[in-house]
């Protein structure tokens, strides 16, 4: 067993005190009103907590800002105060208290947003113990909320800070056909997850077709086909029909968490997102949406993209792809380099890039830099002022948190990376991140460096105090 020496403990009292992120302030922001009705979803009794740390007005001037609607500005500036970005321009006047940041030589982005990640169900380093992400109990597990599993303590989170992940939405596994609703949290300390919880950002819905469900329940009593898979959906939606149809007449009926969500999904207030890889099961979701009358939010890491890129364009449904896995299941045999772009250049695309990876969430930028060389090589040019918003503004469009955060413009929240030069370079680093207007983390300051307190027992002298 690990324990805190004075070391550890001074070094955390001084985080705290410094970044205003930690023990204390993470505390504050789980004191609050708990009313169901501030959340975005339906029938949510868990409501968020965050509240922004207070932060001085912080000037960055001089840089090259991509600002995640496709422009780019070279020698510019952004001025961020009350927690929201106050403009964005050349030769930008400041406050006098006003923190003041040179951005010569040094490149700004919105905060990177990863829409598919497990930080905090599958924390890491990871235990059994700590393995929270799949409810392998039904095909439809659609009852359970992956922020109940939620660890905030995840050292994960803090390594994916480092790689200016500045919010992500943490989904349930891929084991069943319906595993679950997703949620959306700020990539900041806290002592509960609802400390962590985007304001008003709506839920996902988590469903998997494929091989995964196949797998799981074809030992089980099913489904062992596909098409036993797309049997359990019609029937999961018919009963979820029903049951909306049945409360809207019966407010005083019993409740059921598995139709309650399923009946939010049908009417919108619960963004669908489907890990799917085949291109041909791609397109029967997307009948078996049409059929109930929901719309697909994103496919999650259809290597098969490509070849629908030109349907989900028209029917404004986001690809949530990797940049080059493929090949280590059957149904991801099929998948090319240039999916993502391929996707992105077809009217209407929407290309995401995601990690599904507590490591490649730290380097999301050079995940995205890979697609941009593949697509460099097949005639297909991409400026990196396009390219961060497969980052930032497409994965906050999915997620229902566009009008919010996902770009560097006036009013909205100040998430924003100062990188020490192109972000899509392989020498990319981010050296400062701002959530809300607050730095978080800076790459030359370990008091603003947030280290989870699992972790402060293994960093007090060589070999640890046991």
């Amino acid at each position: 067993m690990h324990l805190k020496t004075p070391a550890a403990l001074a070094a955390a009292l001084t985080l705290a005190l410094a970044t205003g992120c930690a023990t204390t302030s993470a505390a504050s922001r789980d004191d609050g009103p708990r009313d169901a009705t501030t959340s975005g979803s339906p029938g949510d009794a868990y409501p968020s907590t965050y509240r922004r740390i207070a932060s001085a007005p912080v000037l960055v001037s001089g840089a090259t800002v991509l600002d995640g609607t496709g422009k780019r500005l070279d020698g510019a500036d952004v001025l961020m105060r009350d927690g929201v970005v106050a403009a964005v321009g050349v030769g930008l006047e400041a406050p006098a208290d006003a923190v003041r940041v040179d951005g010569r030589g040094k490149w700004v982005t919105p905060g990177i947003i990863d829409i598919h990640s497990h930080l905090g169900v599958y924390p890491s380093p990871g235990t059994s113990s700590h393995s929270d992400g799949n409810e392998m109990t039904s095909p439809v597990t659609a009852a359970v909320w992956a922020e109940h599993s939620v660890w905030p303590q995840d050292p994960g989170f803090h390594a994916a800070l480092a790689g200016g992940v500045t919010s992500l939405q943490i989904l349930p596994g891929s084991a069943n056909l319906v595993g679950g609703r997703g949620v959306t949290l700020k990539n900041v300390p806290a002592t509960s997850y609802q400390g962590m919880k985007f304001p008003d950002a709506p839920h996902g819905l988590k469903m998997a077709c494929g091989e995964n469900p196949k797998r799981v329940y074809g030992q089980k009593g099913g489904p062992a086909t596909r098409m036993g898979n797309v049997a359990g959906y019609r029937a999961a939606f018919i009963d979820a029909a029903e049951y909306r149809d049945k409360r809207a007449g019966d407010k005083g009926g019993k409740r059921d968490l598995k139709l309650e969500t399923l009946a939010g999904a049908l009417d919108g207030d619960i963004l669908v997102h489907i890990h799917c890889y085949r291109a041909d099961e791609m397109v029967t979701m997307l009948d078996l949406a049409d059929e109930f009358g929901f719309k697909v939010a994103a496919f999650h890491h259809g290597v098969e993209a490509y070849k629908i890129a030109d349907r989900l364009g028209r029917e404004g449904v986001c690809g949530a792809l990797w940049a080059d896995w493929w090949g280590f299941k059957m149904e991801a045999f099929d998948g090319i380099q240039e999916n993502i772009a391929i996707v992105d250049r077809a009217p209407g695309g929407c290309a995401i890039v995601h990690s599904d990876s507590d490591e490649g969430i730290q380097r999301l930028n050079q995940e995205a830099a890979k697609v941009m060389a593949n697509a460099r090589r097949a005639g297909i040019d991409i400026a990196p002022e396009h390219a961060i918003t497969w980052l930032t503004a497409n994965p906050a469009k999915a997620m229902g948190i566009a009008a919010r955060t996902g770009t560097l413009e006036a009013g909205k929240m100040a998430d924003m990376v100062l990188w020490n030069g192109n972000p899509f370079s392989s020498y990319a680093l981010a050296e400062q991140v701002w959530i809300d207007g607050a730095k978080m983390y800076d790459r030359h300051d370990p008091a603003r460096q947030p280290r989870s307190d699992f972790m402060l027992g293994r960093s007090a002298a060589p070999g640890g105090a046991r």
